[in-house]
């Protein structure tokens, strides 16, 4: 059974930086695309940034420049480095992972996700 398992959020000040680490357990063979979600208060779920498995990356403009996505393909894991936080990225982080599965004749992808952790940036 897949689970992912996330580590990193808290509190911090305005301007400080945070790490999200998320580990990919169970019996998997390959991971496509990772990456981060958020959600704040009132909002929809939001992208914030993604990572292919040869190492490609995307982020949402508002992180760009402050947020930095990698993984280790070896250990099944995916972090964020968020740096320069401000208020408006408080939101509850949830990591994923698109995992090939066979599904009959077919290969799908299946969008697995952590539990989520809560970032607050405040004073």
């Amino acid at each position: 059974q897949v689970q992912l398992v996330e580590s990193g959020g808290g509190l911090v000040q305005p301007g400080g930086s945070l790490r999200l680490s998320c580990a990919v357990t169970g019996s998997i063979f390959n991971i496509n695309d990772m990456g981060w979600y958020r959600q704040a208060p009132g909002k929809e779920r939001e992208l914030v940034a993604a990572i292919t498995s040869d190492g490609s990356t995307n982020y949402a403009d508002s992180v760009k420049g402050r947020f930095t996505i990698s993984r280790d393909n070896a250990k099944k894991t995916v972090s964020v480095h968020m740096s320069s936080l401000k208020p408006e990225d408080t939101a509850v982080y949830y990591c994923y992972s698109d995992i090939p599965e066979p599904r009959g004749a077919k290969i799908l992808r299946v969008k697995y996700w952590g539990q989520g952790t809560q970032v607050t940036v405040s004073s």
